[in-house]
């Protein structure tokens, strides 16, 4: 399946096979994400979403899962690199946000020390570190005094900003947002939704997002893949296939979207 994008890719998968033994949990053929992109990678739970985002992060092994074909990053090719070209690929050029941003934070640390640490992995100084941890905090709009705090003083948008704030800090090309919002109440997905937007318009970064969520992926995406059992059924701007669908999948996604009917006054 060919699929409708800029010509300037940053990340590309083709020819994706994960597995659990002999069991194919991943068949993508081609999936892309343009420079200063959102793509939406949607589908029911299940689907092969998430292990698509352990593959990218060449992470798929720590789960028992093996990968075959291709993932590159600005024409690197990701699935030669070894484990320790991968660690210090990730962060730095290609970051990762989840479902439960309190995961990424040991209780017993302030959050401000996760984020040093963080950083300071990936070569800076600590005078560096404080800098752009403070300089990212502002760009996601919290206060630079939250890292003085213990993640259970944060709130769970403000923990999923400062995740974010930390793939800013380490100036990453690419953000993979799996689930990101599906945890946070409406009020606090809208502000981590605009965090995303300022991201891709200001800053440049592309953004693979990853939802079951399709009302949410039509506000936010360029484009949106439609996965099923592994596979991507449709493809292409997000405004055309949730709009006009081709697959039979989709279309029946888009049927089970809530939608809200103002009630005829009598």
């Amino acid at each position: 399946m060919q699929a409708d994008g800029p010509a300037g890719v940053r990340l590309a998968i083709a020819g994706l096979d994960v597995r659990f033994g002999d069991r194919q949990v991943v068949d993508v053929d081609e999936l892309h994400v343009g420079a200063a992109e959102i793509v939406g990678l949607a589908g029911e739970s299940g689907s092969g979403k998430s292990m698509t985002t352990l593959a990218v992060l060449g992470l798929a092994h720590t789960v028992g899962a093996t990968v075959r074909g291709s993932i590159t990053l600005d024409g690197t090719e990701l699935t030669r690199l070894s484990q320790r070209e991968l660690r210090d690929l990730r962060g730095r050029r290609i970051a990762a946000i989840f479902q439960s941003p309190a995961a990424a934070f040991s209780p017993v640390f302030q959050v401000g020390s996760v984020v040093d640490r963080a950083l300071r992995l990936h070569g800076m100084s600590k005078d560096e570190a404080a800098a752009a941890a403070d300089r990212a905090m502002r760009q996601v709009l919290l206060s630079p005094g939250l890292l003085d705090r213990y993640p259970s003083q944060l709130s769970g948008g403000q923990l999923q900003r400062v995740a974010i704030a930390i793939a800013l800090a380490l100036r990453a090309e690419v953000l993979l947002a799996d689930e990101p919002t599906s945890a946070l109440d409406v009020t606090v997905q809208a502000e981590v939704l605009e965090v995303l937007r300022e991201l891709r318009d200001r800053d440049g970064m592309s953004v693979l997002f990853i939802s079951h969520d399709l009302a949410v992926v039509a506000e936010l995406c360029d484009r949106v893949a439609i996965m099923r059992q592994g596979r991507i059924v449709e493809q292409g701007p997000a405004a055309r296939v949730l709009s006009a669908p081709a697959d039979p999948y989709t279309a029946d996604l888009l049927a089970a979207v809530p939608v809200i009917r103002a009630e005829a006054a009598p």
